[in-house]
């Protein structure tokens, strides 16, 4: 078997069939990865009838001064890790290459689950691992990043997804916790809905970030971080943003005719129960009335708040959004906020719905909800976010990991020591 170089072609007609394919690995990504200086390598390993048994596209940079190249290959290789023999002849011939390339090391972080974990994130016992996995990279010399439970590595370790292939979207929903399906079903009453955006109201989407980023203290990428990713990936229909907006005259039709079929409920009631049309003990009458009398106040203060709402932000106004990436296996949610002004409303739900329709719609493997973290303790700062995802069923995904192959020790010890002071400078 030999590795060479492959055309874009050739990468996307083996990439595309394997199992552990995700957008990181086309094309359309490494363009959007070259507008921040990364240059773009496929590779093959072909046995003797030219056929690829591993592949991989795999980002380099140019580092400054020294002239050596950092490789990165995001969510490669694409190999049967469990299989020792093909991975030992692949990393013999990889090191090969980039050592011609005047590579120093080459970092992956593959789309290889550890080890099968349910809902609540217990491991399963007797489910499938993939620990010899892990074990023949470190054995073959990989350096291994460890374990990590937070999401301190270039891509989360740890994710919530749901599994959508061959289910219907009655499926997924008997799976998810009675309140989230409360809280959808009061959303399409409020008159939440989601819609498309073009490219022209990235703005909309940035100004939601900027938000969500001032509220839970990160730093948000710049608007033309987002017209990157709209230009390289959109049409290729791999990126789609969907943002959530409340219709406030819906939500107003839906309160008032919730109240007039309450109000008549409770005004039948009575005029049946004094002509003695209606057979019903006091208790129970008494009980009935005061629940719809009760009923009819809330939805009273209710239109009460939708007037001054209308009033403050007009008929319409956006809630939220969430950017989804869609190939491969997967429908998945990357970056997402929402509007604290009308937090109330938590149109989050909505839009992660629609996510996982279009996963059920597709006939895609699975939803991936993205990055949780692995600890969980209801103390963990991130716990609140893994039980949002939860809710809506579906299991915890831990991975293999991230591993450097270190093409030159010498050149790899300098680069993480001046990767290292330059972060602690960064940071002071």
């Amino acid at each position: 078997m030999k590795l060479e170089k492959i055309t874009k072609e050739e990468f996307k007609k083996f990439a595309d069939k394997h199992p552990q394919i995700t957008f990181h690995q086309t094309e359309e990504w490494a363009n959007l990865k070259k507008t921040n200086g990364w240059d773009a390598n496929y590779v093959g390993l072909k046995d003797d009838k030219n056929n690829i048994v591993a592949g991989a596209m795999i980002l380099s940079k140019t580092l400054p001064i020294i002239h050596k190249k950092m490789f990165y290959s995001p969510r490669g290789f694409l190999i049967d890790y469990n299989n020792k023999e093909i991975l030992k002849i692949f990393t013999k011939e990889i090191k090969k290459y980039l050592t011609k390339e005047k590579g120093i090391f080459v970092k992956i972080d593959p789309f290889v689950e550890y080890q099968e974990h349910d809902n609540d994130g217990n491991i399963v016992e007797n489910g499938y691992n993939n620990k010899q996995a892990n074990k023949n990279l470190i054995d073959l010399g990989y350096k291994f990043f460890g374990f990590n439970l937070m999401q301190d590595t270039l891509q989360p370790r740890w994710m919530h997804v749901i599994e959508t292939k061959n289910k219907t979207l009655e499926d997924v929903e008997k799976d998810m916790e009675s309140k989230t399906r409360q809280i959808l079903h009061k959303n399409e009453r409020c008159g939440i809905t989601t819609r498309e955006i073009t490219r022209d109201e990235l703005p909309i989407f940035k100004d939601i970030m900027k938000h969500t980023s001032d509220r839970r203290e990160f730093i948000d990428r710049p608007l033309s971080y987002y017209e990157a990713m709209w230009d390289n990936l959109h049409d290729a229909g791999i990126l789609k943003i969907l943002i959530s907006e409340i219709n406030f005259n819906t939500y107003e039709k839906n309160t008032k005719d919730e109240l007039e079929e309450t109000e008549k409920q409770l005004k039948d009631r009575i005029y049946k129960k004094e002509n003695n049309i209606l057979k019903m003990n006091d208790k129970k009458y008494n009980s009935s009335n005061k629940q719809d009398e009760q009923t009819i106040e809330r939805l009273k203060k209710q239109l009460e708040k939708i007037k001054n709402l209308k009033k403050e932000y007009g008929e319409k106004e956006v809630l939220g959004g969430i950017l989804f990436l869609i190939y491969g296996n997967e429908v998945l949610s990357l970056h997402g906020g929402s509007h604290a002004k009308l937090m109330q409303f938590q149109s989050a739900y909505t839009t992660h719905f629609e996510g996982i329709k279009m996963a059920v719609k597709g006939n895609y493997k699975r939803y991936n909800f993205y990055g949780i973290t692995g600890d969980f303790n209801k103390n963990n700062p991130l716990y609140g976010l893994y039980l949002f995802k939860k809710s809506f069923g579906g299991h915890v995904v831990e991975l293999i990991g991230e591993y450097d192959l270190v093409i030159s020790p010498f050149w790899y010890k300098t680069y993480k020591l001046a990767f290292k002071i330059y972060h602690k400078l960064k940071n002071h």
